[in-house]
This record gives structure tokens, C-alpha cells and sequence, in this order.
């Protein structure tokens, strides 16, 4: 009896410690881990917040609006701090004769959003005015620079100016200096606007 109390003392003596040391292994190893996680090498490869359905003004500095920038979803990414957003529309109001309206199925916009880039089903339209007839332009990419007020593509544009349709593969364009280029394959059709 006395051998067998013995060893069930040893055991509720050693059962204990062994207990302390597994746990005591276990938080330093959680410790380890968090602070593995905060620390300068961990890069993030997740996007760590989102916005649905927002709306961002820009403003000049005489305190004019420059631009609308709405979309269903937005996604921050902490890799680059840029931006993905979903259904994006970008309405430039500048100084042209009438807003120009842009929307596309996806949009990349970089950390400074120096550069909006529109992907999939790309529409830019640009209402009737006093001053100009309806503008439409269609493509699959387009980049927006809009600081510098230009737009540029590679791929292949249509531009439906009132009746008239203007094909081109590659085009630039600069607002501010009234710039228009189409680089290759340039083809269409002129009507005469109505009077």
C-alpha cells in the first residue's frame, strides 16, 4: 500500500508541473506568434477594410468641385495602400462644356489616387449642352490621370459623337489642352450635326 501511495503522490506532484510547463509553453508560444504578426516583416495579404456604397468629392484648391467618385464596393489593400472598387462612376465636372460621366465594371486606383484605372465595360459619356452634342466612348481600359486631366488607352475605342462614330485602337486625350489622339486602326463615319 505504502508503494502505491507513494507513486499517486508523485503523480499529483508531477501532474501539476507538467500542467504549468505545457502551459506556460503554449502563452509563450502564442506571445511568439502575435508578436511575429505585428512586427515590421509580417506584410498584410488580405484587404483589412471595405466600404459599400460610398461617394468621395475632390476639391480644387479655389474650393470648386473637381470630380465625383462613387461605387458600390470599395477594398483597401495595405500591400501598396491602393484601392479596388466595384461598379465604379466617376463624374468629372472641370471646365468642359458639360460633366463627363465615367463607368466601368471594376476600377484600380492607386495610394495618392493620382491614377484611376477603369476595366471591363468601360462608358464615358458626355451629355448634350448648350455649347456640344452627346459624347459617348466605349473600351475595355482606360486610365485616368485626373491631376493631369488625360485619359489613355491601348486597347480598342468607339466614339459615338452625335450620329457620327469614330474607331481607333489606342487613344489619348487631354482635357486641359484640348489634345485628342487615336493611334492605329482609325475608322468611322461623319455625319454632320443638326443645326
Amino acid at each position: 500500500m505504502n508503494g502505491a501511495a507513494g507513486r499517486f503522490r508523485i503523480a499529483a506532484l508531477l501532474l501539476p508541473m507538467i500542467a504549468l510547463a505545457l502551459g506556460s509553453f503554449w502563452l509563450l508560444e502564442v506571445m511568439r506568434r502575435d508578436s511575429a504578426d505585428a512586427g515590421p516583416g509580417a506584410a498584410r495579404t488580405e484587404p483589412d477594410f471595405y466600404v459599400e456604397n460610398f461617394n468621395y468629392v475632390k476639391l480644387a484648391r479655389n474650393g470648386k468641385v473637381e470630380y465625383h467618385f462613387s461605387g458600390e464596393r470599395l477594398t483597401h489593400n495595405p500591400q501598396d495602400d491602393s484601392y479596388d472598387i466595384r461598379h465604379p462612376v466617376v463624374v468629372s465636372v472641370g471646365n468642359g462644356p458639360a460633366p463627363m460621366t465615367m463607368r466601368s465594371e471594376r476600377a484600380h486606383v492607386n495610394s495618392d489616387s493620382s491614377q484611376v484605372h477603369l476595366h471591363d465595360n468601360v462608358h464615358m459619356d458626355r451629355p448634350a449642352s448648350q455649347d456640344s452634342v452627346h459624347m459617348r466612348m466605349t473600351s475595355e481600359y482606360l486610365l485616368v490621370l485626373p491631376d493631369d486631366d488625360v485619359m489613355r488607352t491601348d486597347k480598342p475605342v468607339q466614339i459615338n459623337y452625335d450620329k457620327s462614330v469614330l474607331n481607333g485602337t489606342g487613344m489619348f486625350v487631354n482635357n486641359a489642352t484640348r489634345e485628342f489622339k487615336l493611334a492605329s486602326n482609325v475608322h468611322g463615319t461623319y455625319q454632320a450635326p443638326a443645326r
